[in-house]
Formats: C-alpha cells, sequence, structure tokens
C-alpha cells in the first residue's frame, strides 16, 4: 500500500518539475495600447486627437497570433491605465486587435519575437470613429 503512495508521489513531483521547467523557459509580451478617437480632418500639432476614457480599454481586447499559420495562441486586455502583459512560450508572434475588420478599427498588426526569459516590448496604437475607410 505505502508503495502505491510512493509512486503517486513521485508522480506528482514529475509533473510540477516539468510544469516549472516549461514555465522557466517563457517570456513576456507587455505593451501599452493607446486608442485615439478618429478625425475626419487630420489634426495640427496643436491640436492632438483625444484618447479615449480607460474603462473602454475592456471593448478592444488584443489577440496574439503565430507568425506562421496566424493561429490564436493568447488574447489580452489592457487594464485602466492601457497597459498589459502576457507569458508566451519563445516564438514569432503577431499582435493585433481582436475582431478589427468588425470592430471598424484602423491598426497596424505588430509582428515580434518571444525569447525565453524576456520581456518583448510592443506598443499598439488603434485608432477607431469616422475617419475609418
Amino acid at each position: 500500500m505505502s508503495l502505491k503512495y510512493v509512486a503517486l508521489a513521485l508522480g506528482i513531483f514529475l509533473i510540477a518539475c516539468s510544469a516549472s521547467l516549461n514555465a522557466a523557459e517563457q517570456g513576456f509580451l507587455e505593451g501599452h495600447l493607446k486608442i485615439i478617437v478618429g478625425m475626419a480632418a487630420q489634426p495640427s500639432d496643436d491640436m492632438p486627437r483625444p484618447e479615449i476614457a480607460p474603462e473602454s480599454y475592456a471593448e478592444y481586447p488584443l489577440v496574439v497570433l503565430t507568425q506562421e499559420n496566424n493561429k490564436e495562441v493568447a488574447r489580452v486586455t489592457a487594464d485602466e491605465r492601457g497597459n498589459y502583459r502576457v507569458p508566451l512560450p519563445p516564438g514569432n508572434y503577431v499582435l493585433d486587435v481582436q475582431d478589427r475588420v468588425r470592430k471598424r478599427v484602423r491598426t497596424r498588426p505588430q509582428p515580434f519575437t518571444v525569447v525565453s526569459n524576456q520581456i518583448a516590448r510592443v506598443d499598439m496604437n488603434v485608432v477607431i470613429g469616422p475617419s475609418f475607410h
């Protein structure tokens, strides 16, 4: 009977060690989401475009896609200050806005690379409103 408990404990230990090793290999994506209200005319330097209210960040979740086949691997929502952070395994990715076309926002998908135990910094600017074509 005690041999079963030893085998079970060893199995749990091996699973925990494996998870720990996988977590150590991860890197991070972090950045800042800036949502800008579009305008029909180009703003001048003395009249910048307004940003939306902080509670609106949740309306524009970001998606992390693989570069190879655009497979979604993570979703992240910016906090009330527009900042985001997500752990990812090493690899090549693209950051985009979820449902970009349906929500009628303008942005440029941002390619980036995650390296083990390092931070990839990618800031995302999103333009919403009447200037979208």
